[in-house]
């Protein structure tokens, strides 16, 4: 069993994060899902929420993750995503005016956005 597992986190309109990860925890519409190098091949669909990456230096990466699909086989993992963030690129101010609008709006789609945005920048899932 290998040691590492490649993974690609893409989305619609960029490569976010690539790099060799030790674990990858995901939300899928079947639940959250970690993946380990030697896992069994999977394929789902992303849900809407934070990805957390173990990278294989011992390093963290969340993102935030909306909508797509994961796929993993022979030590490869792809997360294409609709949309995705590294944690470091969230404006939290904006990320909390954004929330705050949509909670006004009774905007639910805009809502989550916002809230799995805060979710990955705060660690709190």
């Amino acid at each position: 069993m290998a040691a590492e597992l490649h993974v690609e986190l893409v989305a619609a309109d960029r490569s976010v994060w690539s790099g060799e990860a030790t674990l990858v925890i995901a939300r899928t519409t079947s639940g959250d899902i970690g993946v380990m190098p030697g896992h069994q091949p999977l394929l789902g669909v992303l849900e809407s929420g934070p990805v957390t990456i173990k990278t294989a230096d011992g390093a963290t990466v969340v993102a935030a993750v909306h909508g797509g699909f994961i796929s993993f086989a022979d030590d490869k993992l792809s997360l294409l995503a609709e949309i995705a963030e590294l944690a470091d690129e969230i404006d939290v101010e904006r990320a909390e005016r954004a929330l705050e609008r949509a909670k006004s709006e009774a905007d639910a789609a805009a809502e989550r956005r916002a809230d799995v945005r805060l979710k990955a920048v705060t660690g709190v899932h």
